[in-house]
Order: C-alpha cells, then structure tokens, then sequence
C-alpha cells in the first residue's frame, strides 16, 4: 500500500520495537514518513535505524513514566521537527485474569501503560499539533474495548477506557485541525500473543477456528488500516473505532 503523501511527515510510534507497532513503523518508513520510535525495550529497532538512517530515530523509555515521555518527544523534534501523526501503540496484557485474580499491582500495570500512557503521549504533543492546526493521532484499542472476552478484567476495562478516550478527545479537538481514532484488532499473530502458540498451539488453532475468517491477522494488515486511517483519504472519519478481527464481533 502506497500513499506518497506521507513523504516527509513525521510519526511518532509508541511500543515501535515489535509486534503492531514495528509493522506500523515499517509501513510508514516505507512510504517515505520520518518515524522517531518509542518503547521501553530496544529490540529491533537498531536494526530499522541501520536500514533507514536518515529517516528513523528512537528512544528507550516507558510510556507511563512522564518524564521519559517528555525526554522522547523533545528527542523527536530534535531530530525531525514537528510531530504530525502519533500512533499510541503501546500495550500490555494480563492473561485473561478475572477481577478476583486481578491484584492491585496487575491493575496499575494495565491501566498505566495502556491508559496512562496513551495519555500522557497524546498531552505531550497535542499541544504542538494544535499549534500548527493540524494532527493525527491513532490510539490502538481492541475488541477487548468493544465486547468481552478479549483480555482480562483490567485489559478489558483499559481499552474501554481507550474507546471513550479517543471519542471524546477527537470531539474535543477536531475544529483545531486534529483528527483521532481508534483501531481495534482481533486476534494478530504478535510477540505479544506468542503464549497461544506454545506447545501444540492448540489456543492458536481454536483462535483461528472461532475466528469468522478462519485465521490469525498478520501485524502488516493492522500496519495498512494505520496508514489509510492516517491519511488524507480518511480525513472525514472521526472518532471512530475500526476492527480488523476477522470478523468476531460480528458473530
């Protein structure tokens, strides 16, 4: 998927060193974007800034932490100037635990990377984006926002949370030029859901079974909804959350 119109933008990734959001990064790299790249773990990103040197920079840190966000963003505007598209891409799971099962410290964990953080990434750079009267910002929610069964109780509750967040924040910020929604995936073959297919991968293979499409996503396909809902195509979508789930809410 090309669009030619991301050549010399800049996008920040959050959660950019595997999984959804190295493919988001690849796909705007790709396409010409510069992307500054942002995770509390290093893992492949030495390798993307050897492939795109005068395009992709990163920074280690935790989304949740204010300080390390702040760090990361003056890093980026350093590096490439003004932000225009901000992926909050950075998530955590919790094992499907039940409330009973869910102690105080998995709660904090949950909520902090994927609420906190989402939060304190987009307050960090809205202001900029507001300045020059134009932004995108595309939070990753997931099923798990829209029914249960997705994750557990406090990942459940925390992309609820991310559903009404990006709602509100679109419509309170779309007439100063910004543009937010969400996405929200199913079931997509990541790092981050490697325990379902450990051993005989008996998990994977029901996944795939209750899955209406018969399979698991690939994170590139979740890369190129980014890329649609990020450009100017999508410029009359607001405030929406998309699945891409193969179709299991629609059972």
């Amino acid at each position: 998927m090309k669009f030619e119109e991301y050549t010399g933008k800049t996008v920040l990734v959050t959660g950019a060193a595997s999984g959804i959001g190295r493919a988001q990064a690849i796909a705007f790299l790709e396409n010409g974007a510069n992307v500054f790249a942002f995770d509390i773990q290093e893992g492949n990103l030495p390798t993307l800034q050897k492939e795109y040197p005068l395009q992709f920079a990163y920074a280690i840190g935790s989304v949740s932490v204010k300080e390390d966000v702040t760090r990361a963003v003056q890093e980026a505007c350093n590096v490439f100037g003004t932000i225009d598209i901000l992926l909050n891409t950075a998530g955590v799971l919790d094992g499907f635990a039940k409330t009973l099962d869910t102690d105080e410290a998995l709660w904090e964990k949950i909520m902090d990377t994927n609420v906190k953080g989402t939060y304190l990434m987009t307050n960090e750079i809205l202001p900029q984006m507001i300045a020059h009267k134009s932004g995108i910002i595309i939070n990753m929610a997931s099923i798990a926002g829209l029914v249960a069964g997705g994750g557990g109780a406090a990942y459940t509750a925390s992309k609820h949370a991310i559903v009404g967040y990006t709602k509100q924040l679109d419509m309170d910020y779309c007439r100063e030029g910004i543009r937010a929604n969400a996405i929200a995936p199913g079931a997509i073959q990541t790092p981050m859901n490697q325990a379902d297919f450990a051993g005989d991968g008996e998990m994977a293979k029901w996944v795939a079974e209750e899955t209406p499409a018969g399979r698991w996503a690939q994170p590139s396909e979740v890369a190129n909804l980014t890329l649609y809902l990020a450009s100017t195509a999508a410029d009359y979508i607001h405030g929406v959350v998309i699945p891409i789930d193969g179709g299991w809410i629609a059972k």
